[in-house]
């Protein structure tokens, strides 16, 4: 069983009814992220381009492939924009996937332009013709998806207010210098942006990656079966316990006791008459394991405590 520690912490309430529009908009941004953009190319009716980017975007099916995005109507007076009326009228967009190489040409390219006005010629990108759709791709865009409009889900009526585009993705394009040895694309190279709350991006590349074990195959111990002067420990975070539950069955106690003759001995010989403070080195220790992704080291550091 797992005991519930309270502790006083003060929460900011947000009434979403009593909460002015561009205050609540801002405080979702800032909550909600990072978020994908789509960069959304369309023609209206006449063949005029329009690009423009939406972070209210993400892929919610791969079969069908499904990818939705929301050009919400202005909160500041109430109107569509042109990606939204320009889908009304052809049902085709192209979602170009933004990288870091082209973030503030894309950022340029939201500029509230007259109707007619080329973005793509503001914004200094390259159309490029599509091959199952009218509008043009982003020619310095890593992906571009061509996609038609399945539907459209209007969400209100007033400033603020989603519109949903549902695109059923036809056809990807993926540059060739994007992808790795193992066929895939490589998040490294991709350098992908997202975006946060007010002007704030991040960028998903070099140190901010990281990778997960996905507990699709195995069953997880869960954090409920972690020792409870593990779990309680002041040196692993929720992070290291998430891990620690992660694994599927404990080290035995055999392998245990080798690993610490092997890797632990001189922990162990320094703070042989110390209890609290071999049990403290030896929870840094699992620590740094874990930052390593050695689950199982880790786990046979924090055993050997009390083998």
């Amino acid at each position: 069983m797992i005991n519930y520690i309270c502790s006083i912490i003060e929460y900011m309430k947000i009434y979403p009814s009593e909460t002015p529009v561009p205050a609540l908009h801002g405080h979702l941004l800032g909550s909600i992220g990072p978020r994908p953009i789509a960069f959304a190319s369309t023609m209206d009716k006449d063949g005029n381009p329009n690009l423009s980017p939406y972070s209210f975007f993400n892929v919610f099916s791969a079969n069908p492939p499904i990818a939705i995005f929301s050009p919400a109507r202005r909160g500041r007076d109430n109107t569509t924009k042109h990606t939204y009326e320009n889908l009304k009228e052809t049902n085709e967009v192209v979602i170009n996937v933004v990288n870091y190489a082209i973030v503030e040409q894309m950022s340029l390219s939201s500029t509230e332009y007259a109707k007619g006005v080329n973005e793509f010629e503001k914004a200094g990108l390259t159309p490029i013709e599509s091959e199952l759709i009218k509008p043009y791709r982003v020619m310095e865009s890593p992906v571009q998806l061509e996609c038609k409009v399945k539907e459209v889900v209007e969400l209100g009526s007033e400033g603020g207010a989603g519109n949903l585009i549902i695109c059923e993705i036809i056809l990807m394009h993926i540059n060739d210098a994007i992808i790795g040895e193992d066929g895939r694309i490589d998040q490294n190279k991709i350098d992908l942006v997202g975006r946060c709350g007010g002007n704030w991006y991040t960028r998903a590349s070099g140190s901010s990656l990281f990778e997960i074990a996905k507990p699709l195959v195995s069953l997880g111990i869960g954090v409920n079966e972690i020792p409870t002067d593990i779990r309680n420990s002041n040196i692993l975070t929720g992070n290291n316990l998430g891990q620690l539950g992660n694994i599927e069955s404990l080290p035995n106690e055999t392998d245990v006791n080798d690993f610490r003759l092997m890797e632990l001995a001189d922990i162990f010989v320094t703070y042989e008459n110390n209890g609290v403070q071999l049990e403290l080195e030896l929870h840094k220790k699992a620590k740094e394991y874990l930052e390593l992704g050695k689950v199982q080291e880790a786990w046979m550091t924090l055993l050997s405590f009390n083998n």
